[in-house]
């Protein structure tokens, strides 16, 4: 398999390099704004690129049950239904054995789902999960694997980590060749030991990235980051690495300090729905009282829409009249924001100043009230 990912400069275990996709180049560290539905919500394509993002990530399970595959294959594949012309990363639908867990059975051949739409069921093998992805047509491919939540007993969780080896062959078995890439997931629960074996089983199926899995699902930060560390020490140094739902300030740094390249979380848009922002000292309430008379922008230094035009008085008369002109203002904010965090990060790396680029960041969250 081709190597597609290019490391161009190390500074400790961080490191910054570009991903090639059949739609272009990822520059890494990336963070992925989340389009689960085939949108960002309430952003317009153009607006999402415009604020420095290279590629998007989709869910091919609910795309699968809404408004399904057939219908996007007809429309020209993902890229043209939705009006991106850029990298699409789709999620396999892993995740939603944990998130939807009430909903979901799983044995050793696949899972089934009960669609929260209709209660129609869908039955999901390894190979099938590759195959919707592929005829969605998104560039970067998951493997479908079993994540477990944190305080799973850690028979159940060893049960799930193999089952996810298995998967993770049949997926590999089932790479649709050139112009996809297909990223392996990394699981082993809350354990280290059994953290590092997955991560050394998947990576050596050779696949084009790995991901690490099943893990920023509600563990304390300390342990999040002891897992990740145990996982990326296995993991090969000529491929992509993936950190899956990750998308906070501090955390992202941590990671990219572990050696990780890619992220994604629904935290930016998710937060700015309620009206928070994302800011170099922290998450900025725009509902508060003491936005009303505030004249300034959510951040001086920022370059997007929201803070060259508009004040933190005008964003939060607009939530308290229940404008969605709100939404979509804080959510290119935030997406801007963490778009800016990553450009930050891979000039550090660059230049050799990646620790002392973290600490200044850290110490910005720490020294701000919240």
């Amino acid at each position: 398999m081709t190597t597609a990912f290019a490391t161009e400069a190390v500074d400790g275990d961080a490191r910054t390099g570009t991903l090639t996709t059949a739609h272009g180049p990822v520059r890494t560290p990336a963070f992925m704004p989340v389009g689960t539905h085939a949108t960002v919500k309430a952003l317009h394509p153009d607006e999402v690129l415009a604020t420095g993002v290279d590629i998007l990530l989709c869910n091919a399970y609910h795309l699968a049950l809404r408004p399904g595959i057939d219908l996007i294959e007809r429309a020209g594949g993902l890229h043209a239904f939705m009006g991106w012309d850029h990298p699409i990363l789709t999620d396999s639908g892993g995740y939603q054995l944990v998130s939807l867990a009430e909903v979901a059975t799983v044995d050793d051949d696949g899972a089934i789902f009960v669609s929260p739409y209709d209660g129609s069921r869908l039955r999901v093998t390894p190979e099938d999960a590759v195959g919707y992805q592929a005829r969605l047509g998104a560039d970067v491919l998951m493997c479908l694997d079993h994540p477990v939540a944190y305080g799973t007993a850690a028979e159940i969780a060893r049960e799930a980590t193999e089952r996810t080896h298995r998967w993770a062959e049949r997926c590999r078995a089932a790479h649709p060749g050139d112009g996809w890439l297909l990223f392996g997931i990394a699981q082993g629960g809350f354990d280290a030991v059994a953290r590092r074996e997955s991560a050394r089983f998947v990576s050596g199926l050779d696949f084009d990235g790995v991901a690490i899995g099943g893990l920023a699902v509600g563990e304390p930060v300390e342990t999040m980051l002891a897992m990740t560390e145990a996982s990326v020490a296995e993991l090969a140094a000529d491929r992509a690495r993936y950190f899956m739902g990750l998308g906070t300030d501090s955390e992202l740094l941590a990671a990219i300090a572990l050696g990780l390249d890619m992220f994604d979380c629904v935290v930016p848009t998710r937060l700015a729905r309620n009206g928070t922002a994302l800011t170099p000292g922290g998450r900025l309430s725009l509902r508060n009282a003491a936005a009303r008379e505030d004249l300034g922008p959510i951040d001086p230094g920022c370059p997007c829409v929201a803070c060259t035009g508009f004040t933190r008085a005008y964003l939060r008369h607009l939530f308290q009249s229940g404008e969605i002109l709100a939404h979509r203002l804080v959510s290119l904010h935030n997406i801007t924001h963490l778009a800016r965090l990553m450009d930050g990060a891979r000039s550090a790396i660059r230049d050799g100043r990646f620790a002392e680029f973290r600490a200044e960041r850290d110490g910005r969250l720490l020294a701000t009230p919240r």
